[in-house]
């Protein structure tokens, strides 16, 4: 009794401190001891990856120190596991995931862990794919976080870390819910979180790259019951708007056209918008004639109903794999002297689309310009492509023999020769047998770690990998009679190679080395990658179990024929539908390196720009990242190739890990200049997130290294300034 009294006596004087205190702080800014979350992977539902913390600031950023490393435990050298994902903090606790798909809390002042779920505990097989974060849901006292392991869509309660059993079976449900095809053999897993609206989950996918491609319907689930409430065809069916941008039944056929990078919300208006990718096949279109809406769009839809407000084209009949590669920048920008509110996307091509978030309007101009016809039989490339008038590119999107490498004189000459051999006229030359020069590579310019936006000055900072790559086709043909048995070598030359080489190396990025995988996977793995397809890997459904067997015994070290059986291609909605094979082939992605393994382009390969989208200029545009080998030569620093982006916080600063060279930097979000940095313990290939609890602001980073031939780790890093 006498302990509730106190509290009653008290409790005026609580409130009145602490409205004190909220009236000390600044407009716009959190008072001086309020907790500040970061709710959302892009810090809020407009993905802007704005802070309004100034705690840590150009000042004193320099004495940042690691306040807690937690480690997820479950890193795979072996394997190159990654990780990719910006944890959130809410209330205090702080979410995000392992290398292998492990969702934690952690006290988030602390590191502390509190609790793990494992969506493969007691299973003998795991899935594994890249995860980006998770999403975040709550209403009064119910709590909820969803993410996606394998081909499920978890909800899991906040506070205890178990699954809800009232959400689809027993807390969680199939990817595939609500698509109107199957889908079983081929690739169907997530890497970015859905985005809440309300009581939906908006839920991206991830599917394969080849033919045969599961559909990029976007769908909304009901976030209490995991029931599908709304449906959006990426892919028309017939009659409905856009199917006249595709041959006839391209809807029951045609794969991708999904949105992988995950998308943005307008609560206010109640819009998602959703950013899609290429058709499937990404390099040849002769089976996928036309313009084919929505893929590689900015669509703007009623994050109710799922109906289409307006939508925008960046690539007409994509051959380049130009997805559009992270959610849009919801900002304000100021015309004519009043404030618009906008949406901002940046493409791997290296442009910024700058639109009027109701009517889709560009707010730079944008003009149809030509683009050079494809040299493949059966391939009608668009002849127009869209060019916004400002921004200027963000990177580099023509190559000239001024721009072959000359870092020495071997790499230089070698370079050229093959520049000349290949085709380099325009951005949007199509591949071609020849091979054909992509700059930005197939990885951007622009990638999924996305931009952030400054709410305070109008400018959006992003970083670029401007390095070249290789597209290159090949006419398909039977290289074997059917007569015949094959070895699983020369099915591991006809079907594999032409990706991770016939030495089976891979080439250190995209495609993963196979010396040796038998060692690190079951059998039954590499069956499952071979037939649904991984990463960047396409699905080979159709390929005969025979010769899957045949080469998983190659891959061993075991020489088997296989039959010489015909696959029945029932798997195949195309094949379903009468239609034959693609005509060409991709040969595979190729990073085009010199015998050292640095690009064949002159320097800068990496960079972090800052653009006003007020007026469309640039502010700044630094050299980001270094090759300390190089340096030690003499050469100035090149910058390098990177995954992952930056945030803005109100205190002045920029801060991005991204790099090779795995360090963690801050930069002066008003200049450019280069204030404070820090070695990980492995590569930060992931975007930060920064949040303030108990009075102290932290700035937290995934250093999960992997790519880019870099080692595996599995740290969250959390830096902040001394007590």
């Amino acid at each position: 009794m006498n302990g509730r009294r106190r509290g009653l006596v008290h409790r005026p004087l609580v409130v009145a401190l602490a409205a004190a205190a909220l009236s000390c702080a600044r407009p716009g800014q959190p008072a001086a001891r309020e907790d500040v979350d970061w709710r959302v992977t892009g810090a809020e539902p407009g993905q802007t990856r704005f802070s309004p913390l100034d705690q840590i600031n150009a000042g004193n950023v320099k004495s940042l120190r690691v306040a807690w490393v937690y480690h997820a435990g479950d890193a795979s050298p072996q394997n190159r596991s990654e990780i990719q994902a910006t944890p959130i903090v809410v209330r205090g606790v702080l979410y995000s995931t392992s290398p292998s798909l492990v969702l934690f809390a952690l006290r988030a002042a602390t590191g502390e862990p509190l609790w793990r779920f494992d969506p493969f505990a007691g299973q003998s097989r795991r899935e594994s794919h890249v995860n980006r974060g998770v999403a975040y849901w709550e209403s009064g006292d119910d709590r909820r976080l969803f993410y996606t392991a394998g081909r499920r869509i978890w909800c899991v309660n906040a506070a205890t870390g178990r699954p809800v059993p009232t959400f689809g079976d027993s807390g969680s449900v199939d990817l595939a819910a609500g698509l109107d095809r199957d889908v079983s053999r081929t690739q169907l897993v997530a890497t970015s979180p859905g985005v809440i609206y309300r009581d939906f989950l908006i839920q991206p996918t991830r599917v394969s790259e080849g033919e045969g491609a599961a559909p990029g319907d976007v769908r909304a689930f009901d976030v209490r019951t995991g029931q599908v409430r709304w449906i959006f065809h990426t892919i028309p069916r017939d009659g409905e708007p856009g199917a006249e941008s595709w041959p006839a039944a391209s809807g029951r056929t045609a794969g991708g056209a999904n949105s992988w990078t995950g998308m943005s919300v307008d609560n206010v208006r109640g819009i998602v918008f959703v950013p899609t990718g290429s058709a499937s096949p990404d390099f040849y279109g002769g089976e996928r004639l036309g313009q084919n809406l929505y893929a590689n769009s900015l669509l703007a839809l009623d994050a109710a109903t799922g109906r289409r407000i307006w939508h925008f084209q960046t690539v007409h009949h994509d051959v380049w794999d130009r997805d559009l590669p992270a959610p849009p920048n919801l900002v304000s920008v100021v015309r004519d002297g009043r404030s618009v509110d906008a949406v901002a996307q940046i493409t791997k091509s290296g442009f910024v689309f700058l639109f009027d978030r109701e009517s889709g309007r560009p707010l730079f101009p944008v003009e149809e310009r030509a683009a050079p016809p494809s040299d493949l039989a059966g391939e009608q490339t668009w002849p127009t492509q869209p060019i916004p008038s400002k921004p200027e590119p963000f990177a580099r999107q023509r190559m000239t023999e001024a721009d072959v490498t000359t870092l020495t004189p071997s790499a230089h000459d070698s370079a050229l020769a093959r520049f000349r051999r290949l085709r380099h006229d325009d951005l949007f030359t199509p591949p071609s047998r020849e091979g054909t020069v992509v700059l930005p590579g197939f990885d951007g310019g622009g990638e999924w770690g996305g931009a952030a936006f400054d709410r305070t000055s109008g400018v959006l900072y992003v970083n670029a990998s401007d390095v070249p790559w290789i597209a290159a086709m090949r006419e398909r043909t039977e290289s074997t009679p059917t007569s015949l048995p094959q070895t699983g070598e020369q099915l591991y030359v006809a079907n594999c190679s032409s990706c991770h080489r016939a030495d089976r190396r891979g080439d250190g990025g995209r495609t993963p080395s196979l010396v040796g995988v038998t060692e690190r996977r079951s059998a039954t793995e590499i069956r499952q990658i071979i037939e649904r397809g991984k990463g960047f890997m396409p699905a080979f459904p159709t390929l005969p179990d025979a010769q899957k067997d045949a080469i998983v015994a190659y891959l061993g070290g075991r020489m088997v024929s296989a039959a010489p059986a015909a696959p029945t291609r029932s798997d195949d909605p195309r094949a379903a539908a009468g239609a034959a094979p693609s005509r060409f082939q991709f040969r595979g992605y190729e990073r085009w390196r010199d015998a050292e393994g640095f690009p064949a382009i002159k320097p800068p390969w990496g960079t972090l720009s800052a653009i006003d989208l007020n007026t469309g200029e640039y502010r700044w545009r630094i050299t980001l990242g270094e090759e300390a080998s190089l340096t030690a030569r003499g050469v100035p620093p090149t910058g390098t190739e990177m995954y992952g982006g930056p945030i803005v916080t109100a205190g002045g600063l920029v801060f991005i890990a991204a790099t090779r060279d795995a360090k963690f930097r801050a930069f002066d979000k008003r200049t450019g200049t280069l204030l404070w940095e820090t070695p990980l313990p492995a590569a930060g290939f992931a975007t930060p997130s920064t949040y303030r609890v108990n009075g102290r602001q932290y700035v937290v980073i995934a250093a999960g290294g992997g790519k880019l031939g870099t080692p595996s780790g599995d740290s969250y890093v959390a830096f902040a300034l001394p007590d």
